[in-house]
């Protein structure tokens, strides 16, 4: 994965996180769908899905590089 693209993923995952507190697992793929899209980024429904449970189990940061294992 080039650091570009990990950077896209790491500030959608960033922004998200920071205001998604409490969200239910789905509101928060549908967040990190749309954030990527917007960004222009391609990630695969089980790296938005493990980032989602990441977000939802450590109710803090987050490193998308961690949780995709870059």
């Amino acid at each position: 994965m080039s650091d570009e693209k990990l950077e896209a993923i790491q500030a959608v995952v960033d922004r998200v996180t920071s205001w998604q507190d409490g969200a239910t697992e789905g509101t928060v793929e549908q967040e990190l769908r749309d954030g990527f899209a917007e960004a222009g980024v391609d990630v695969p429904a089980d790296d938005v899905s493990r980032l989602a449970e990441a977000i939802q189990d450590r109710h803090g940061a987050v490193s998308a590089a961690e949780v995709l294992g870059t």
